[in-house]
């Protein structure tokens, strides 16, 4: 009944900046009536085609956002990207999610960009994962590293942390 695609792509530029471009594409296998927008999107073609570019630095601090809609249900959609510039020196680490939120909470902005955000932060911290590898090594005063606890994985019960960390593991 519906499709919907979302793809994240992270580089780094030659400016020494890093990007992450999010594209959200929906799309049905029939023809679909926008009545309120007064038009047809045929089967197949995208009702929504938008996203935007995020420039972050090693910091993950947001330099700069760019919105693009290549196709939207509403010709006043596009406007609505103007909104992400609220996020302009936020930094994409933990409490990013409900910065966003504050920093995005009326009607100014896209629900369908804003919904791309939180996996925006992910895809950054993938990209630079290789950039920056003794970041994963982190720990905390006491040793304990940083990854602990942060997923199922990294559970300080399960199999990872004994194999890599066995003064940390519980059982």
């Amino acid at each position: 009944m519906h499709l919907r695609r979302i793809e994240m792509r992270g580089f780094r530029r030659s400016d020494g900046l890093y990007e992450i471009e999010a594209r959200l594409r929906d799309s049905k296998p029939f023809d679909q009536e926008l009545a309120r927008a007064g038009r047809v999107v045929p089967a197949g073609e995208p009702i929504h085609d938008l996203g935007m570019r995020l420039v972050f630095d090693g910091d993950y601090t947001v330099r700069a956002v760019q919105a693009f809609a290549d196709a939207a249900p509403y010709t006043e959609c596009p406007q609505a990207g103007a909104a992400l510039q609220a996020l302009v020196g936020l930094r994409m680490v933990a409490g990013w999610n409900k910065a966003v939120r504050e920093r995005l909470a009326n009607a100014a902005n896209c629900t369908h960009l804003k919904e791309l955000l939180g996996p925006i932060a992910t895809t950054a911290f993938q990209s630079l994962v290789t950039e920056f590898p003794e970041r994963t090594e982190a720990a905390d005063a006491k040793g304990r590293p940083l990854q602990i606890g942060t997923c199922y994985a990294y559970r300080a019960e399960g199999e990872v942390v004994l194999r890599n960390w066995p003064r940390f593991h519980r059982s």
